[in-house]
């Protein structure tokens, strides 16, 4: 079965003039992928780890001094713009540039906009100047990258999904360091630091992609170029009786409806999700006793410390399996890559060194939103090998599963919260809470994102599979819009009801559609025509 499987994969790599060189099973183009998406998920959750906390922040303390309210609608606006964006990119990428110029020209955008959001101490235009480029750069870049990725695997490759929870691999990765880095270096050194340390990846992101374009065949090439490559290879081929049946009005119909179904439910899963940068936040600030001292302090560091070396490590691996395979063909992306390496590893032991002659450990109020990319670099393999493996059920069954995991996760929430009184503004609960929400919120993820992301790919008509991926993110900017606004309430709520109750209302809501899913699986299955 393998062997079957890897002469599809081979056959179609060649069919789309792709480098045929594989690295884990999987070709090495998928992993110069993975890179260019894990720098800039670097800088996009670096500076989200800092943007709420920052707002919220004393003056005296370089912050801006907002009320918890405006600032969770400000991260509400931003990052729902940030996912709204993306199908403008689709649609210009699907019609004018192919994905690698929309990809190339949104990396330059948004690492503008990091260097404008570095001079904020300068003037607070500066800010908003660099939250706007944010937006629009990622609108190009985001959903043009993960289009390449479906379009490495033919659709009825088994190791597409797998391929796809590798890529979250990578976009987990670049997360973490960008939260871990960018969240300690802004609130312990300086605010534009943080900042600024975000685009300086984002430009070795942009160049690595930039010298190893070639390893992509005519994937991602203008539209233009695209369409006459593939008439040829139309004429050369007859078309198979899986194609045959995916051109039919009925099942694309059919198909389309259940991306849609799929949207409507990522929107009830991200809603919950994405409290992690902004209600999230504001508990892990006021709320959580994160001063340790003694023994406790002296375990959090070494804690930390693993925390930090271990996923560094893990992607280091990474990178020398590739550089293995490319780097004679390739040298600049991996020298780029490499450089980038270095400098991530000489921040990380620099922040230890720094961390272990502090008298006492008080841990970030953004280091527990790294929890989730953690754990996602130690399960992702994990995650999917089982599907792969052991029990790969329907869509939206795993769609399901990840709805009532994040649900669950806030459970946790509820239950620390119970002891904190109505209206108070601050409070020491434990951070074991947090810890065990963010580890069952990163399980619902594993079964929800990656899979949703291929069935888009593999449900979606070709020519429109820009538009359709935009459309997915759209479904995320509602969501984070929708998260930004009831985040905003948590004062109010708390003020009336207790914590615990804010808590318990987020977490129904996915559970409920959870439930919806789980009643239409089979109807929902037949619906696919044979995508599985």
């Amino acid at each position: 079965m393998n062997l079957n499987q890897d002469d599809i994969l081979i056959k179609h790599l060649s069919k789309e003039g792709i480098d045929d060189k594989m690295v884990m099973g999987h070709p090495a183009s998928l992993f110069v992928l993975f890179f260019t998406e894990m720098w800039e998920r670097f800088s996009y959750y670096g500076m989200r780890a800092l943007l709420t906390i920052f707002l919220v922040s004393k003056l005296t303390e370089g912050g801006w001094e907002w009320s918890n309210e405006d600032a969770l609608q400000l991260y509400g606006w931003y990052t729902g713009l940030v996912y709204l964006t993306p199908l403008l990119g689709g649609i210009i990428a699907d019609k004018f540039t192919g994905y690698r110029k929309a990809i190339l020209i949104g990396a330059l955008v948004m690492t503008l906009g990091h260097a404008a959001m570095a001079m904020e101490g300068i003037s607070e235009t500066f800010f908003y100047i660099g939250l706007a480029l944010m937006i629009l750069g990622n609108g190009m870049f985001k959903p043009n990258i993960s289009s390449m990725v479906g379009q490495l695997y033919p659709d009825s490759s088994a190791k597409k999904d797998a391929g796809y929870t590798i890529f979250y691999m990578g976009i987990n990765a670049g997360a973490f360091l960008g939260m871990m880095l960018c969240g300690y270096i802004g609130e312990k050194v300086g605010w534009h630091f943080g900042f600024g340390l975000a685009g300086v990846f984002m430009f070795f992101g942009l160049l690595q992609f930039f010298f190893a374009q070639k390893i992509f065949g005519i994937i991602g090439t203008s539209p233009a170029k695209n369409e006459e490559v593939a008439a040829i290879f139309d004429e050369e081929n007859q078309m198979s009786e899986a194609e045959e049946i995916s051109s039919r009005p009925a099942v694309i119909r059919d198909r389309l409806i259940v991306v849609g179904i799929f949207m409507v439910a990522s929107i009830f899963f991200f809603f919950a999700f994405e409290q992690a940068g902004g209600s999230m936040s504001i508990f892990a600030k006021d709320y959580t006793q994160r001063t340790l001292d003694g023994n406790a302090g002296l375990i959090f560091k070494w804690i930390d410390t693993l925390l930090t070396i271990f996923p560094i490590a893990i992607v280091t691996y990474v990178l020398y399996l590739l550089s293995k395979q490319i780097a004679k063909k390739y040298p600049l992306t991996i020298v780029f890559t490499g450089l980038s390496f270095l400098i991530i590893w000489g921040l990380g032991i620099w922040k230890i060194n720094r961390e272990f002659n502090q008298e006492n450990a008080e841990v970030a109020a953004s280091w527990f939103q790294i929890l989730n990319s953690f754990f996602i670099i130690t399960m992702a393999t994990s995650f999917s090998k089982f599907w792969e493996k052991k029990w790969n059920p329907s869509g939206p069954v795993k769609l399901a599963l990840g709805l009532i995991l994040v649900g669950f996760g806030f459970v946790f929430l509820a239950y620390g919260s119970m002891s904190i009184p109505l209206g108070a503004k601050t409070a020491s609960v434990s951070m074991i809470w947090l810890i065990l929400a963010y580890f069952f919120h990163t399980a619902g993820e594993l079964c929800l994102s990656p899979v949703g992301l291929s069935y888009v790919s593999k449900l979606s008509p070709k020519k429109f599979i820009g538009l359709l991926f935009g459309l997915w993110f759209t479904a995320s900017a509602i969501a984070n819009f929708i998260a930004g606004q009831t985040g905003a309430m948590i004062d109010k709520i708390s003020e009336t009801y207790g914590m615990a109750t804010f808590f318990i209302f987020i977490g129904a809501i996915p559970v409920f559609a959870a439930v919806l899913l789980l009643l239409f699986n089979r109807k929902l299955v037949k619906m696919m025509h044979g995508i599985h």
